[in-house]
């Protein structure tokens, strides 16, 4: 039975965010291709203490391929822009269509630690919900859709603001709120790792739950419910 499980407001900030996260991860690769080190605090140069030292990223995986620290900041700054009114719309329109608090909201129940439980065994052991069960986030997916929209698109939008020095001296408070500018570029970067490590989970689910089902849902908005499982 085909039924609808996204909204299209949703819907399209799934696949705005795709593009616009894509190009902002491969641009922000290339600025930090710049200078390719770590630091904790208002300072960090290449004499300093890096808590991270990398390799520069290959050009297949940075925008644009060819080193360009200036284009890369303005596609960066650009989609920057996309990324943080995106947010803001979504988040507003969802407070008003209820869908945080419909299908956001943990219940007292759902934080027992028997529930948690058994909801990480069951992922482990790929059992996904079928019949009605599969129309409502679990706790997992509550948890970390929570997380990105309340912690990582929050923490990389503020820290990049803070990385501005005419920013600075508009909000002040940012770089003492994160303790410097380089401790706010260390955070930027955990955050962006972050993102992308969600992201990986979430294609490794989707493609294991079923990926034309899933797609089609978040498309078309219509999705096909799993049959419930036989006891007999």
């Amino acid at each position: 039975m085909l039924v609808r499980r996204h909204r299209l407001s949703t819907r399209l900030w799934h696949w705005l965010n795709l593009v616009t996260l894509t190009i902002m991860l491969m641009s922000g690769l290339m600025i930090f291709n710049a200078h390719p080190r770590l630091y904790w605090g208002a300072y960090g140069a290449n004499r300093d203490h890096a808590w991270l030292q990398l390799p520069r990223f290959p050009g297949w995986a940075t925008l644009p391929s060819s080193y360009s620290l200036a284009d890369a900041r303005i596609w960066h700054l650009a989609f920057a822009w996309v990324l943080a009114l995106a947010l803001l719309g979504y988040l507003l329109r969802s407070l008003r269509n209820g869908h945080i608090r419909r299908d956001l909201h943990i219940t007292a129940a759902e934080w027992r630690p028997a529930h948690l439980w058994r909801d990480v065994v069951d992922h482990a052991r790929l059992r996904f919900p079928a019949g009605a069960a599969a129309l409502r986030y679990n706790v997992l997916q509550k948890l970390a859709y929570c997380g990105v929209l309340f912690g990582l698109l929050p923490l990389v939008i503020l820290t990049g603001l803070t990385m501005s020095p005419g920013l600075n001296a508009a909000l002040p408070w940012l770089l003492d709120l994160f303790g410097g500018r380089q401790s706010a570029r260390s955070l930027h970067f955990l955050a962006a790792a972050g993102l992308v490590l969600f992201a990986l989970v979430h294609v490794t689910m989707v493609v294991l739950a079923g990926p034309v089902n899933e797609l089609r849902s978040m498309i078309t908005g219509w999705y096909r419910l799993p049959r419930e499982r036989s006891h007999d």
